[in-house]
């Protein structure tokens, strides 16, 4: 029985693998070194991400989709970029205040929307919680967590993560912290790539 168990994990290595070989790197991804620290029970799947990019915005449309078939085995996370020059710190802040306020579900497409469709400048605070205001969300309690501690903690974080993932734009995809898949022309190539670099994650971590 073990035996068994053995030669189907090295077949499912060996499938995963067959899909990753002809990856190249400089032409379909980079190496991230050293790499973000990994989950270390799933692959990682990591969008770099600003509320304010029309790329973004557009690669939003196939996002949830996409991440909706990954494997229980593929963990999806967003990360707001945040460089050093700082002048993306309210994007990052208004995504961190949404997730801890139980809110990103409700309303992180509505802020693509808001800014992108509706134009709206939610890079103002006076602006944004007006906005915020007008989605039946409480402006004492988004206040609050605006300006607290775990809010700034989590952009703190947000920009280190930038700084070490070596980014020059958005958006961008990293796959186990070590590989950052170089944008095709369409969002559905770009997916496709993420998935063949997921197979390879996989494959190194023995088919998990």
């Amino acid at each position: 029985m073990i035996r068994r168990i053995g030669i189907a994990l090295l077949l499912s290595c060996a499938c995963l693998m067959a899909g990753a070989a002809d990856l190249k790197p400089g032409q379909d991804y980079r190496d991230i070194d050293p790499p973000l620290a990994p989950d270390r029970n799933k692959v990682e799947v990591t969008e770099f991400f600003w509320y304010g990019c029309p790329h973004c915005f557009n690669l939003e449309s196939v996002i949830p989709r996409w991440a909706g078939k990954l494997p229980p085995s593929v963990n999806f996370r967003r990360v707001p970029v945040v460089f050093p020059d700082g002048k993306w710190t309210p994007g990052a802040r208004l995504y961190y205040t949404l997730e801890a306020m139980n809110l990103l579900e409700r309303l992180h497409a509505d802020v693509f929307f808001a800014i992108h469709v509706e134009r709206k400048r939610l890079h103002d605070q006076k602006t944004l919680f007006e906005w915020v205001a007008g989605k039946g969300v409480d402006a004492k309690a988004f206040a609050e967590a605006w300006g607290s501690f775990g809010v700034h903690s989590r952009v703190q974080q947000a920009r280190e993560l930038t700084t070490r993932a070596g980014l020059n734009g958005v958006p961008a995809m990293v796959v186990d912290g070590r590989y950052q898949a170089i944008t095709p022309e369409k969002y559905e190539d770009l997916l496709t790539l993420v998935d063949r670099l997921i197979d390879r994650a996989r494959a190194e971590r023995g088919g998990k």
